[in-house]
């Protein structure tokens, strides 16, 4: 069945039948030319039940990068005992995620406008694939460096990977699904990040025999290793580049750019020049910098304060992450059904001070299970900010690539992440947790501030909208001249 647009969204609708192989073939006839970017008449849209299928090997993948990403992190004392380097090294294992997005960010995104997301699939599940396996190789306690090469190699794969879960909702998914979609991406990531507070310090325990912990730490890197190389198979084998029909008549018409007249450069230009995103890439940078910041230091501001805790720290930061991806599916279900892109994400940032404030102040009373409460409202609110952050920056930047507009949120979000990282280290060591949450919070005061100016001009909403308009005056001027009359035509729409 070929959809009409006004009807192009996945059918909660009992009354829509399955498409048969005959509606395929009119399909085909119908818009065979929509594809290669044909312009002159209207365009059909339609979803594919295939959409879930790539959501989840895009989340599959995202989640083993986003493991390994905090796997050193959570067991920081183990780590800096087993290799005998210090814990701004042991950060820097976290850190080197953050740094090299940075400089690569620019070529990825150029690369994956012009070769789209399959290829970048398959380069962020290799690379992935490969940093696993160079880290099964330093399980010995002289091979710091080997596992640093292993990280590094998995902060490429990063890069290809945070700016897609914008770019792959726009291409497969309908309107009314796009901030769910996206919410869905970026929740893959948050499990990896849970999963990766969960397991090591599980796997890893605190013993004092340095042969015991080289067979904990392999046995850690070999799993991590045998799931990154099963999600790198499936990528190969199952994830497609595009639906042969676009699911969004804003899809189809960035679909009509022709290539010829498209500029990464003058893109980027576009984007720097927009106040409003550029207010947006502020604000979500101090945002995420801040949770990067705590999730890298939380097993040294837990085991400050509650010694040899090690495995509960591993449990708070699980607590973070699990609540945040409860707040990113709901943040984006109630963006596709409300359309409040700067309300909705105000308050959540107001919020996520809020959640800091009470985080810090109440992580030294000694009781672990307020830590837990305070460290869940935390992760509801600012890990549900960043499906937020995402398809506010796609609605402000159409109908410039999604991939380009969340590469500059994810660099300044590094950016941020490092600084925020270094200098909540240094003053936790001289002034203890509180100082450096405080520090913290007050960049969040500042980032709630900022999102206050943004000025919300949804552009996509906009080209669906007057589309949407245009076809049911077009369908209404058809039925006119067929002989139906006014009243009929609205009893039709009604039904």
């Amino acid at each position: 069945m070929v959809e009409d647009p006004r009807l192009s969204q996945d059918s909660n609708d009992p009354h829509v039948r399955e498409p048969d192989a005959k509606d395929a073939k009119d399909a085909q006839v119908q818009c065979s030319g929509i594809p290669n970017g044909d312009s002159g008449s209207a365009d059909t849209t339609r979803l594919y039940k295939r959409r879930w299928l790539v959501v989840f090997l895009f989340s599959s993948y995202s989640l083993s990068n986003a493991y390994q990403w905090i796997q050193y992190g959570i067991i920081s004392n183990v780590v800096m005992k087993f290799y005998s380097v210090d814990a701004f090294a042991v950060d820097w294992l976290s850190m080197v995620f953050m740094l090299t997005y940075i400089p690569f960010i620019f070529p990825v995104t150029w690369l994956l406008d012009k070769k789209g997301l399959r290829v970048m699939a398959l380069l962020a599940s290799a690379l992935n694939c490969a940093g696993t396996w160079i880290k099964v190789a330093s399980a010995r306690p002289d091979l710091f460096a080997v596992t640093m090469l292993g990280q590094f190699t998995s902060s490429v794969a990063q890069v290809f990977i945070l700016g897609m879960p914008s770019r792959l909702a726009s291409v497969w998914f309908g309107a009314n699904e796009v901030s769910t979609a996206c919410s869905i991406g970026v929740f893959g990531n948050q499990l990896g990040i849970a999963i990766g507070f969960l397991v090591p310090p599980i796997l890893v325990p605190n013993v004092d025999d340095v042969s015991e912990l080289a067979n904990h730490i392999r046995i850690m890197f070999y799993i991590s290793a045998g799931v990154a190389t099963l999600i790198f198979v499936l990528v190969v084998i199952v994830f497609q580049e595009k639906p042969e029909l676009p699911p969004t008549q804003a899809e189809a018409q960035a679909r009509n750019i022709p290539p010829e007249e498209y500029s990464y450069t003058a893109s980027i230009l576009r984007l720097l020049s927009n106040k409003s995103f550029m207010l947006l890439v502020v604000s979500y940078g101090l945002n995420v910098g801040c949770f990067y910041a705590v999730s890298t230091l939380l097993n040294r501001m837990i085991i400050e304060h509650y010694p040899g805790e090690e495995v509960n720290a591993g449990r708070i930061g699980l607590t973070i992450v699990i609540a945040g991806m409860v707040g990113s599916l709901i943040c984006g279900i109630w963006l596709d059904k409300t359309k409040t892109y700067k309300q909705t994400t105000l308050v959540v940032y107001l919020f996520s001070l809020i959640g800091m404030l009470v985080y810090a102040f109440t992580l030294n009373l000694g009781h672990l299970w307020v830590v837990f409460v305070t460290a869940g409202v935390l992760g509801f609110f600012m890990t549900g900010y960043l499906p937020l952050g995402f398809e506010f920056a796609v609605e402000l930047t159409y109908p410039e690539s999604e991939g380009t507009s969340s590469g500059l949120l994810n660099c300044s979000a590094q950016i941020f992440g490092i600084i925020f990282t270094i200098c909540q280290g240094k003053i936790i060591d001289k002034w203890g947790t509180l100082a450096g949450n405080i520090f913290l919070s007050v960049f969040l005061l500042i980032g709630s501030v900022l999102t206050g100016f943004i000025k919300a001009d949804l552009r996509r909403q906009k080209v669906n909208h007057q589309i949407d308009v245009q076809t049911v005056s077009e369908k209404t001027a058809a039925d006119v001249e067929g002989g139906t009359s006014p009243p009929e035509i609205l009893k039709e729409r009604k039904l």
